[in-house]
């Protein structure tokens, strides 16, 4: 069987107060995007790796990549306005029969235990996304009403959200919509179930520039 990672590389960068979008920023002397790279090739699956970046931001990249001599085989895609579209464009670039994880370019830290475990799944059952519960309590807010959630019900959602070539094919051909929030919404929009393998609490999103100073303490650690 094949295996592709699809890195989605779409981050402008706003909220985290800067201009360089988050991708790019150095986490521990590395762009960001560079750490996400590595854990995928460095995985026991060895998928071949996409990246989607904006079209005007491949030279950039380019550049990067001489800079600081990165030479890790990988394709770039060009991105679209929405997530949905540039994971769509990937999609449609492979060919042949595999097993495609789709994972943020701004979540460095996922372990290559947490790759492959969410590949394995995806082989047995179709699709495995990783999710970790939430620690947290929870409400709800409707027509200006709050109301507890059980917490213990409530998964927050990481990724590798991963698939067979098969299903995203063929849920990638919906129209889009605002409630495409991730891979796996697209694909229940479609008529599947999703599965849930454990994610890590460490697989954290780089959004905020406190999650910038988290993960290169975490790093060190």
């Amino acid at each position: 069987m094949k295996y592709y990672a699809v890195i989605v590389a779409g981050g402008s960068g706003n909220r985290m107060q800067t201009e360089t979008p988050k991708q790019f920023l150095l986490l521990k002397n590395l762009p960001v995007l560079m750490h996400t790279i590595k854990a995928f090739a460095q995985s026991d699956t060895q998928p071949k790796i996409i990246v989607v970046l904006h079209e005007n931001q491949h030279k950039y990249w380019a550049r990067l990549c001489e800079e600081f001599n990165f030479n890790i085989p990988h394709t770039l895609i060009a991105g679209g306005t929405e997530r949905f579209y540039s994971v769509k464009n990937a999609v449609e670039s492979i060919k042949e029969e595999s097993f495609v994880a789709i994972h943020d370019a701004v979540r460095p830290l996922v372990s290559t235990v947490l790759i492959d475990n969410c590949f394995r799944s995806a082989e047995m059952q179709g699709n495995a996304i990783a999710a970790v519960q939430s620690s947290d309590s929870v409400r709800m807010l409707k027509n200006g009403k709050t109301s507890a959630l059980k917490r213990d019900e409530i998964y927050l959602v990481q990724t590798p959200q991963t698939f067979s070539l098969e299903i995203l094919k063929k849920a990638y051909k919906q129209d889009f919509t605002t409630h495409f929030t991730d891979d796996a919404s697209v694909v229940e929009a479609d008529g599947y179930e999703i599965n849930i393998v454990e994610g890590e609490r460490n697989n954290i999103k780089i959004t905020y520039p406190i999650d910038l100073e988290l993960a290169e303490l975490l790093l060190k650690n």
